[in-house]
C-alpha cells in the first residue's frame, strides 16, 4: 500500500497552526490509507509530527523511508512519497516528474494510486480544483460517454491539464472495487496516451509501463485498455532500456491473446511490430523465448487483418535474424497451417484485403529461410495432389519462390517427389496458368541445383535431377505426332535456360537426335514440329551463355542446324518456311553460330522467298492483299539478320529487290502478282534499314520509286507510292539515331521529298491527262509523317531543315533542293489566279511537318512572318487541304510560342480576323475561318492558355464563338463535330511526339468547365438545334476516362443523331460490365432509353442497344429484377427482326433475362 504526501517549504510552523493541520489531517483521514492523500504545505520536519498517526493508521506497522534530512531551498516545491514497503523522494524544481512505487499488494483487492507528481510552484492547482477535468472523467467513467476521451486528450495536448492531474482525477476509478469502473479509468488514461505519448519523458514512460504491467494481472476486463496503453508506450521514443523485454514478458505470461477480441489482438501484434522496429537488440536478447511467445500469441488467429500483421512479424523474425532455436518447426507450423490461402473477401469489404495480399504475405514467411525446407517441401508435394486448382497454383509459385533461398543439400532428399509432381502438372494439366507455374518451378529448381559447388565426396544433384528429366521426357521429343512432345520439350527447355552446365547436359543429349529425326522424317507436319522444338532449345540456350566460354553452347552443332534450316527454307510448304525463318532468326541472335557464308546464303534464300509467292490467293486476288503470314515471317527475319549482319543485305538483297521493283517486262496476267512482290519488297527495305550503312542504300531506292512514279504515273500506282512513303517513315522510326543517319535524312531524304513534291506541283498534266501521283492528297499525307518523324526524332540537323523549309515557302529559296530546275521566286503560300494553284498551296502540309515537329527550345527563323502568311492562307484559300494544313501549321507554332504579350497580341488578332468572317453569314470563307478557329482553340486548350475561353465561350462583345456556332444553320453540325477534334489526339501535329505543349488531364478540365454550358445551351436551343448540343457533349464524353464518362452517357442516348447514339452505345457497353454505383442510380432512365433504341431503324444501333441490355442482366439481381418483364416484352419484336445478326443478339439477351432471378440463373 502507498501513501503520498506533497510538501512545500515554508516559514516556521507555529504550534497553533501545527495543531490545526493535524486536526485537519485527523479529520479527513479515513481508516483505509490506500485511498488517502495527505497534503501539507510546510517543512518536511512536519512529517515527524504525523508519523505516529500514519503508523496507527497502518495497523501498527512502522512507516519506513520518510524524508528525513532532505535539504530544500526556499521557494522550490518537492514531491514526497512515503510507503510502507518502498519509497522514493525526488526534489524537482525544474520540470514535471512522475514517481511510481510498486506495491506489494492491494488493499481489499483495490489498486493503489501509483502516480504522483511534483509540480512547479506556479502550477500547484490540483485536479480537485479543475472542474472541467473532473467533469470529463466523471462523464467518461460513469456516464459512459466515449467522446469525452477525445476531449480529455485534446485538453492534455493543449496544456489545460497534465497527466498528473488526469491520474489524480482518476484516483477513485483506478482504485475502485468494481472491475468495470477500473477498466473505464484505465481506458481513459490509455486513450489520452494514444494522442500524447510523444510528450512523455523517459521516467514517465517507465512508471506508466510499470503500472500497466501490474494491471495485466488484474481482472480480464481491464486487459484490453491496458494493451492499448502499452501500444501507445511502444510508440514513444523515450522507452527506457530493458522495458521492451519486461513488457513482452508480461504480455506473454499474463495474456492469452487468442481469447481477446479482434482489436485487442491487433494491439498485441502492433506492439510487437513497433518493438521489433525500435528495440531489435533487446528482443533478440530473449532468444528463442521471443519466438515461442509470438507462436503462442498467433496460434489460432483467423481474422485476415490480423493475419497480415502476424505474417509481417514472422517475416521480420526470419529476415532480422532472430534466434528460433528449437521452435523453428513451431513457427513453421503456426504459419503453414494457413497454406494455401483460401479466402474470399465479402462484398463491399471496407478493408480491401484480398486473397493475393494474404498469399504474398504468407509466401514471404514460408520461403524466407532454408531452415523451413525440410517442412515446406513435403507440404508442397502434398498440396500438389489436391484437386483444387488455386491450391496447386499457389503451391507451385511458392516452390519457385522458396528454392531461391535453398542450397542443393536442402533439396536433395525431395527431388524425386518434386519432379514426379511437376511432371504430372505439365503432362496432364488442364490450365495454362498451372503449366506455366510448373515450368517456372522447374527452372527455379534447376537454377538452385546449378549453384551447387561439387566436392569430391558430394553427390552431383544437378546431374541427378537432369537425368530424371531426360529419362521421362527425351523419348517423347522423337514422337512428333503424339501430344506429349510439347510438354516434354517445355520441361527440358525450362531446365535448359537456367545455367551453362544444365544447358550443356541437355543440348548434348537432345540436339543431335533431333537433327537426325528431322532428316529421317518426310511429312512436313512432323518436320515442322521437330524444327519448332529445335528452335525452342536454341532460344533457351541464349540466356545461359557463360562468360568463360566465347563460343556458343551450340557451336558443335551449328553445321547440322544450318543445314536443317536451309533445307526447310527450300521447301514449298509455307508453314515450314515460317518456322525455318524463326529458327534462322534465333541462330543469328547467338554469336558464332552463323558464318559469313551462312549469312549470304540466308540472304539469298530470303530474297528468293520475297520475290516468289506460291500462294494462290495472292495471284488470283482482285485487289492487293495484306502480306501473308509467310511473307511477314520472311520480312521480319530479314530485318533481324540485317541488324547484326548488314553487309550481306547491302550487297545481295537490296540490289535484287531494286531490280525486281523497276522491272518493266511484266505480263498483264502477272500484274497483280507483281504488285504483291513490290509490296513485299517495300516492306523488306524498311525492315532491313536499321543500321546507317543499310539506310544509305535502301532510302535512295524508295526515293527512286517516288521519282519514277512522278516521271511516269503509269509505272507505280498511288498505293505503291504511299507504301514507299510508309517504308521511309518506318525507317525514320527505327533507325539508330546518329550523325550519319540524321545527315542522311536532313540532307538527302527530306530535300528529295520536297523537291519531288514541288516538281509535281509545278508540272501541268501530261498529254494523256494523267497527273503525277505526288499531287494526290493521299501521297502528301503519307509524306508528312516521314518528315515530321525525321525532325522530331533525328534532331541533330532538324533546325536546319526547318529553316530551309521556311525560306522555301516564304522566299522561294530552292537552292538546297536537288534537281534544281525550278523557276525563281516560287511563291507557295500565296494563292494564284490559276486553277492549278492549289497544287502549290497544298504543299503547306510539308511545311507543317518541318516546322511543327521541332522541340520547343528551338527558335524558328522568320516565325512572325510565317505566322502572318499562314493566317492569310488559312482564311483566304478555298482548297480544303491547303487551308486545313495552314491552320494546323499555324496552331502548331502558336502552341509552342513562349507566353507573353507577343503571343496574346497574335491570338487577339486571330480572334478578330475569324470573328469578322464568321459574323457575315453570306461570307464564302466562313468554313476556312471556322477551321482556323478550331485548330487555334485546340492549340490553346492543350497548354491551358487563358485566352482559350475567348475562342469558345459566349461573349456579348464577340457574338460568334465556338459555342454560339452550335446554333448556326450551316456551321452547327461542323461545330458539334469539332468538339471531337478538340478532345482527340492529332496524328500529324499538336501531339507529344511533335514536342507540343500538352498538359495533363486537359480533357477532364475542358469537360468540367464546359459541360454545364452545353447542357444550358441545349435547354435554351430550339428543337432543331438541340441535336448539335447533344452531339457536342457526346463527342466530349466519348474521349473521357471511363470514371468520368458514366455520369454523362445515359443523357447522350436521347440525341436523335444516329452517329451520337452509336458512339454512345459503344462507350456504354464496356462500362456496363463493371458498373460504378453512379450508373446503378440511373438505372431507370438507362433502361428506358436502351429499350427505346431497340426499335431504331439503324441495324448497328439495334444490335448495340441489345448488347447493352444484355450487359444490364449482369447487374446485381435485386437492382434489375423490377425491370425483367418490361425488358422481356421489349426484346420480343427483335426476335423477328429482318436482320439475322439482330435476331441472334436478341435471342442471347432474352435468354439471359429469362434466367434472371431463377435458381442458378
Amino acid at each position: 500500500m502507498n501513501w503520498g504526501v506533497i510538501a512545500d517549504q515554508d516559514d516556521e510552523l507555529s504550534s497553533t497552526r501545527r495543531e490545526q493541520v493535524l486536526g485537519e489531517k485527523r479529520h479527513c483521514c479515513p481508516q483505509k490509507l490506500s485511498q488517502t492523500q495527505y497534503v501539507f504545505k510546510y517543512r518536511k520536519r512536519l512529517f515527524s509530527l504525523v508519523k505516529g498517526d500514519l503508523k496507527r493508521a497502518n495497523n501498527g506497522s512502522p512507516v519506513h523511508h520518510y524524508c528525513d534530512g532532505l535539504v530544500t531551498r526556499p521557494g522550490h516545491p518537492v514531491s514526497i512519497i512515503i510507503s510502507s514497503d518502498d519509497a522514493t523522494c525526488i526534489a524537482s524544481p525544474q520540470r514535471l516528474k512522475i514517481v511510481s512505487v510498486k506495491s506489494s499488494g492491494a488493499v481489499n483487492g483495490k489498486v493503489p494510486l501509483l502516480i504522483l507528481t511534483g509540480l512547479r510552484k506556479e502550477k500547484r492547482t490540483m485536479a480537485a480544483e479543475s472542474p472541467l477535468l473532473l467533469s470529463l472523467v466523471e462523464e467518461f467513467v460513469s456516464g459512459l460517454q466515449d467522446s469525452k476521451a477525445k476531449d480529455t486528450a485534446t485538453g492534455v495536448k493543449d496544456g489545460q491539464f497534465t497527466i498528473l492531474q488526469l491520474v489524480e482525477a482518476l484516483g477513485q476509478s483506478l482504485t475502485s472495487s468494481q472491475p468495470h469502473t477500473r477498466a473505464r479509468g484505465v481506458q481513459l488514461l490509455s486513450e489520452v496516451l494514444q494522442d500524447n505519448y510523444g510528450a512523455l519523458t523517459e521516467r514517465e514512460v517507465e512508471l506508466l509501463l510499470a503500472f500497466y504491467e501490474n494491471r495485466l494481472k488484474d481482472h480480464y476486463v481491464i486487459t484490453p485498455p491496458v494493451l492499448r496503453g502499452l501500444l501507445a508506450l511502444t510508440k514513444s521514443r523515450k522507452l527506457p532500456p530493458g522495458s521492451a523485454v519486461s513488457m513482452l514478458r508480461s504480455v506473454f505470461q499474463d495474456v492469452h491473446v487468442q481469447s481477446l477480441m479482434l482489436a485487442e489482438r491487433a494491439c498485441v501484434y502492433n506492439m510487437l511490430i513497433n518493438l521489433m522496429e525500435t528495440r531489435e537488440d533487446e528482443l533478440k536478447g530473449l532468444g528463442a523465448d521471443f519466438v515461442f511467445g509470438f507462436v503462442q500469441s498467433m496460434d489460432g488467429e483467423r481474422d485476415p487483418r490480423n493475419l497480415l500483421l502476424a505474417f509481417q512479424i514472422a517475416r521480420n523474425i526470419i529476415l532480422q535474424g532472430y534466434s528460433m532455436g528449437k521452435f523453428t518447426e513451431e513457427l513453421f507450423e503456426v504459419t503453414s497451417c494457413y497454406f494455401p490461402i483460401d479466402f474470399s473477401p465479402p462484398p463491399n469489404d471496407p478493408h480491401g484485403i484480398t486473397k493475393e495480399e494474404l498469399t504474398q504475405a504468407l509466401r514471404a514467411v514460408l520461403t524466407g529461410t532454408p531452415k523451413f525446407a525440410e517442412f515446406l517441401l513435403p507440404l508442397i508435394i502434398e498440396k500438389l495432389d489436391s484437386d483444387v486448382q488455386s491450391a496447386k497454383l499457389d503451391s507451385l509459385q511458392t516452390l519457385a519462390a522458396s528454392v531461391g533461398q535453398y542450397e542443393h543439400r536442402d533439396l536433395a532428399e525431395f527431388l524425386e517427389g518434386l519432379w514426379s509432381s511437376l511432371r504430372r502438372e505439365v503432362f496432364q494439366t488442364s490450365s495454362e496458368k498451372i503449366e506455366a507455374a510448373a515450368l517456372a518451378a522447374v527452372t527455379a529448381l534447376t537454377s538452385c541445383l546449378s549453384r551447387s559447388v561439387l566436392n569430391s565426396d558430394s553427390e552431383d544433384s544437378l546431374s541427378s535431377f537432369l537425368d530424371l528429366l531426360l529419362r521421362d521426357c527425351k523419348h517423347h521429343l522423337f514422337e512428333p505426332d503424339l501430344k506429349l512432345v510439347w510438354p516434354s520439350a517445355k520441361l527440358l527447355q525450362a531446365a535448359c535456360s537456367t545455367s551453362y552446365r544444365a544447358a550443356h547436359i541437355i543440348t548434348s543429349a537432345v540436339v543431335p537426335p533431333l537433327v537426325e529425326q528431322y532428316n529421317s522424317r518426310t511429312q512436313c507436319s512432323h518436320r515442322r514440329t521437330l524444327l519448332e522444338v529445335a528452335q525452342r532449345f536454341i532460344q533457351s540456350t541464349a540466356s545461359c551463355q557463360s562468360v568463360d566460354h566465347d563460343e556458343s553452347l551450340l557451336s558443335a552443332y551449328k553445321d547440322s542446324l544450318c543445314s536443317l534450316v536451309f533445307s526447310a527454307l527450300s521447301e514449298s510448304n509455307s508453314s515450314l518456311q515460317i518456322t525455318a525463318t524463326s529458327v534462322l532468326t534465333s541462330l543469328a541472335q547467338q554469336p558464332g553460330l552463323l558464318l559469313d557464308s551462312d549469312i549470304e546464303l540466308a540472304a539469298d534464300h530470303l530474297t528468293r522467298l520475297l520475290l516468289t509467292d506460291e500462294d494462290e490467293r495472292v495471284r488470283s486476288a482482285p485487289v492487293a492483299l495484306p502480306l501473308t503470314s509467310a511473307s511477314v515471317a520472311v520480312v521480319e527475319c530479314a530485318g533481324a539478320l540485317a541488324e547484326r549482319h548488314p553487309a550481306a543485305f547491302v550487297t545481295k538483297l537490296i540490289p535484287t529487290l531494286k531490280e525486281e521493283m523497276f522491272s518493266d517486262q511484266i505480263e498483264s496476267s502477272e500484274l497483280r502478282s507483281h504488285h504483291a512482290v513490290r509490296q513485299r519488297c517495300l516492306s523488306a527495305l524498311a525492315a532491313v534499314s536499321v543500321r546507317a550503312s543499310v539506310v544509305m542504300e535502301s532510302a535512295p531506292v524508295l526515293l527512286d520509286v517516288l521519282s519514277s512514279a512522278h516521271t511516269d504515273p503509269d509505272r507505280f500506282s498511288v498505293d505503291e507510292v504511299v507504301r514507299a512513303c510508309l517504308s521511309l517513315q518506318r525507317i525514320a522510326e527505327r533507325v539508330q539515331d546518329g550523325e550519319d543517319t540524321s545527315r542522311c535524312f536532313h540532307d538527302v531524304i527530306v530535300p528529295r521529298l520536297l523537291s519531288l513534291a514541288l516538281q509535281a506541283a509545278l508540272q501541268s498534266d501530261g498529254s494523256s491527262g494523267r497527273r503525277s501521283p505526288l499531287v494526290e492528297e493521299e501521297v502528301l499525307s503519307a509524306m508528312v509523317p516521314v518528315i515530321s518523324t525525321a525532325c522530331s526524332r533525328l534532331q541533330m540537323f532538324a533546325e536546319q531543315t526547318a529553316s530551309r523549309a521556311a525560306s522555301l515557302f516564304l522566299d522561294g529559296d530552292v537552292s538546297f533542293l536537288p534537281d534544281n530546275s525550278f523557276p525563281p521566286r516560287v511563291q507557295l503560300l500565296q494563292q494564284q489566279q490559276e486553277d492549278s494553284s492549289w497544287r502549290q498551296t497544298q504543299l503547306v502540309c510539308l511545311l507543317m511537318a518541318c516546322v511543327c515537329s521541332l522541340p520547343r527550345s528551338v527558335a524558328l527563323s522568320q516565325e512572325e512572318r510565317l505566322l502572318s502568311e499562314l493566317e492569310e492562307l488559312s482564311c483566304s484559300c478555298r482548297h480544303p487541304l491547303s487551308y486545313t494544313s495552314a491552320a494546323k501549321c499555324f496552331a502548331g507554332l502558336v502552341n509552342k510560342k513562349p507566353q507573353g504579350p507577343c503571343l496574346d497580341s497574335l491570338i487577339q488578332g486571330v480572334i478578330k480576323r475569324v470573328s469578322s468572317e464568321l459574323d457575315r453569314p453570306s461570307s464564302p470563307l466562313r468554313t476556312q475561318a471556322f477551321t482556323l478557329l478550331i485548330w487555334v482553340a485546340k492549340a490553346l486548350l492543350l497548354r491551358y492558355h487563358p485566352l482559350f475561353s475567348a475562342l469558345t465561350d459566349k461573349n456579348p462583345t464577340r457574338p460568334v464563338q465556338l459555342f454560339t456556332l452550335l446554333d448556326d444553320a450551316l456551321l452547327g453540325p461542323m461545330a458539334a463535330d469539332s468538339f471531337s477534334l478538340l478532345m482527340s489526339d492529332s496524328a500529324d501535329v499538336l501531339n507529344r511526339g511533335c514536342h507540343a505543349d500538352v498538359r495533363i488531364m486537359y480533357r477532364q478540365r475542358f469537360f468540367s468547365e464546359n459541360s454545364a454550358k452545353l447542357v444550358q445551351g441545349f435547354n435554351a436551343a430550339p428543337q432543331e438545334k438541340k441535336a448539335n448540343y447533344l452531339k457536342a457533349l457526346s463527342n466530349i464524353v466519348n474521349k473521357l476516362p471511363k470514371q468520368v464518362q458514366v455520369s454523362e452517357l445515359p443523357a447522350a442516348l436521347t440525341c436523335p443523331d444516329e452517329g451520337v447514339q452509336l458512339s454512345t452505345l459503344s462507350c456504354l457497353q464496356p462500362v456496363l460490365i463493371n458498373p460504378p454505383q453512379v450508373l446503378v442510380l440511373q438505372l431507370e432512365a438507362l433502361v428506358s432509353r436502351l429499350l427505346a433504341l431497340i426499335g431504331s431503324p439503324a441495324m448497328k444501333i439495334r444490335m448495340a442497344s441489345i448488347r447493352c441490355v444484355l450487359a444490364l442482366s449482369r447487374f446485381p439481381a435485386h437492382e434489375v429484377l423490377p425491370f425483367r418483364s418490361r425488358v422481356l416484352r421489349a426484346l420480343a419484336p427483335p426476335l423477328d427482326d429482318r436482320k439475322r445478326l439482330v435476331r441472334r443478339e436478341a435471342v442471347q439477351a432474352r435468354a439471359e433475362w429469362f434466367l434472371l432471378g431463377s435458381p442458378g440463373g
